[in-house]
């Protein structure tokens, strides 16, 4: 599993939009420009997570985005799942019921079940506002 530019670049966004809210909303472009991240990539993430209710945008003078929630409610695991699709270590564990052929047989099965479990614990057990704590990446709790 290797998390790409959009579930990295979709946390940075939550994370901006939490760190900046004063009630408003928040312009794609003051958040690209402050995250250097092009805001035509922003564009096809945020319309991700505003399809999937996480963020609630308003066109037009005085548009951009805002979260839907406060902070401690969205967990890094949601966010990374909806714009991932999926978080599994394996082929074989991305999509509900396990239909290999090989699973009554395979050795590996149970390890890469424990390791999905694990991930899956690990993201959700982070929530948005424990990533806007000022710390230093070694001195984060839920590490």
């Amino acid at each position: 599993m290797m998390i790409s530019t959009r579930g990295r670049y979709a946390l940075r966004v939550m994370i901006d939009i939490a760190e900046h809210d004063k009630g408003t909303y928040i312009p794609l472009k003051d958040i690209a420009g402050r995250q250097q991240i092009s805001e035509k990539y922003l564009e096809s993430i945020v319309v991700i997570l505003s399809k999937a209710g996480l963020l609630e945008g308003l066109r037009g003078k005085g548009g951009g985005y805002r979260l839907t929630w406060r902070p401690e409610q969205y967990t890094v695991g949601s966010i990374l799942k909806l714009t991932e699709g999926s978080l599994a270590p394996v082929a074989c564990l991305e999509c509900g019921p396990n239909h290999c052929e090989q699973a009554d047989q395979c050795r590996t099965l149970p390890m890469w079940i424990k390791l999905d479990r694990l991930i899956d614990e690990f993201f959700e057990g982070i929530r948005l506002s424990d990533l806007m704590k000022k710390e230093t990446a070694d001195s984060h709790s839920f590490l």
